[in-house]
């Protein structure tokens, strides 16, 4: 993981990225991870990152990080675009 880092570091900088950037882009990416990790409960997320609830809501506005967009990654498709398992329904109806 450090090689990846190391990696990913050098070709920022090779491209230009300003250190503020950087440093924002990471934040973002690391709280929204996070957040889906815990489906959107800030409550979880703020005790699994150390701080609380209200930092990491102020840090999530300060981010422009949206909570409904986090959530919106994690609902379930319409029914119509689930996949059907009718063999497996089946069975289960059987016995």
């Amino acid at each position: 993981m450090r090689r990846e880092l190391d990696n990913l570091v050098a070709q920022m900088h090779s491209s230009g990225i300003r250190y503020d950037d950087a440093v924002r882009d990471f934040k973002r990416q690391y709280l929204r991870e996070v957040l889906v990790a815990h489906r959107g409960n800030q409550c979880k997320a703020a005790e699994e990152l150390g701080m609380h609830r209200n930092t990491l809501s102020r840090a999530m506005a300060e981010l422009g990080l949206d909570l409904a967009e986090v959530r919106a990654t994690l609902k379930r498709p319409p029914r119509s675009e689930r996949p059907v398992y009718s063999a497996v329904r089946q069975s289960f109806r059987q016995g």
